[in-house]
């Protein structure tokens, strides 16, 4: 089914719609495609358009937040297994294309004070960041229907893109001047773009990809969002709203738990994928944070190796009473793993259904709902 914007803003918002939510946040991994494909699975499950999937249409405003750099990016090798390059931020990446989907960097723009001064321009607003003929075109859509968002660097992810994970942990206690003065910065140019994009179309969704957890918890504990992401996150936030938006949604792999209460504290009333295996269970943590913010996601993907009865068990778990009539968005906490057969896939697709108390669906389609 296609949701329409007011009924997807009203679901995350907590607000029983008739209907509970079933979706697919990532699709398959790669690897997963391969599989398929070489076991005669159709295209059109292998794309996920078969399964008829909930989603919402959508558009990204045409507003760039993020770092403009004059650096070319350049493959500097290329084999079957792994590919070399530079990138826009000028780093050597390794891609190693049997395990991975997202290219490592080899090094990092940023290493002292001096280093971040030199490229800070990169994150300068210019009216040259603003696309009016496109917002113009896109404040259609939104009348349309269509849900808008804007995204914004990370708190954690955009230094960490600079400077790397190891650094960026030091830094908040051995340079956090530095720190401060680029979310500071990101802040600056991220509220001008807003306000210059909300005057054309409304803002449904702020979104921000941070990704700074693992199983063993987040690298950033209570007193660093408090500190750090607190003062950024509020800021752009409090821009969006005065635009429309209604929905401040993060997506962070790992165990973000032990600083949910934070970033709810932030603004945040969003948050994906919720991966069981990191140590989130929705279920629990709804009871603990009520209506505060929407989980998207929180279904364990490992659960789909080990055939029926595991896909049974883990649905019979997660799809609870206290995340019906809104407020979660029920799917794969992350893309579908390597290894699951198409047979236990499209019984979990339809075991999810009938748990949902959802009808077959009434045409293909699928849209990415990591957002």
């Amino acid at each position: 089914m296609i949701w329409d914007r007011e009924r997807y803003i009203a679901h995350c918002l907590f607000e029983d719609t008739g209907r509970e939510m079933f979706c697919e946040l990532f699709g398959p991994l790669h690897i997963l495609e391969q599989e398929w494909r070489a076991a005669g699975v159709p295209e059109d499950e292998i794309n996920m358009t078969a399964f008829g999937w909930d989603y919402v249409r959508r558009c990204g405003l045409a507003g760039n937040t993020g770092p403009i750099t004059d650096i070319t990016p350049k493959v500097l090798s290329d084999t079957p297994e792994k590919t070399l390059a530079i990138d826009g931020r000028g780093r050597r990446t390794l891609l190693i294309k049997s395990s991975a989907t997202i290219a490592l960097p080899l090094d990092f723009p940023v290493k002292t004070p001096d280093d971040w001064l030199k490229i800070k321009h990169w994150y300068a607003f210019d009216e040259k960041r603003i696309d009016r003929e496109m917002l113009e075109k896109q404040r259609k859509e939104w009348e349309n229907g269509i849900l808008t968002l804007i995204g914004i660097p990370g708190a954690f992810d955009e230094p960490r893109e600079l400077m790397g994970e190891e650094l960026l942990c030091i830094s908040c206690y051995e340079e956090p001047e530095m720190l401060t003065d680029m979310l500071e910065t990101f802040a600056d140019t991220a509220v001008k773009v807003i306000e210059r994009v909300g005057e054309i179309c409304p803002i449904d969704c702020l979104f921000v990809h941070e990704d700074m957890a693992g199983r063993s918890g987040p690298l950033f504990g209570p007193s660093q969002i408090n500190e750090f992401f607190k003062p950024y996150y509020s800021r752009v936030w409090e821009a969006a709203k005065a635009y429309g938006a209604k929905l401040f949604s993060q997506d962070s792999d790992g165990d973000i738990s032990p600083i949910l209460g934070e970033l709810i504290d932030c603004g945040l009333n969003c948050i994906h994928p919720m991966e069981p295996v990191g140590g989130n269970d929705i279920v629990e943590l709804r009871k603990k944070y009520g209506n505060k913010i929407c989980f998207k996601g929180g279904i364990d993907k490992h659960a789909l190796r080990f055939g029926r009865e595991a896909v049974r068990k883990e649905l019979e778990y997660r799809i609870a009473p206290n995340l019906f009539h809104g407020g979660t968005v029920f799917a794969l906490d992350h893309r579908i793993p390597n290894g699951v057969d198409i047979e236990t896939y499209r019984y979990y697709v339809a075991l999810g259904r009938e748990m949902l108390g959802l009808p077959q669906p009434d045409m293909p389609g699928w849209a990415r709902m990591a957002f």
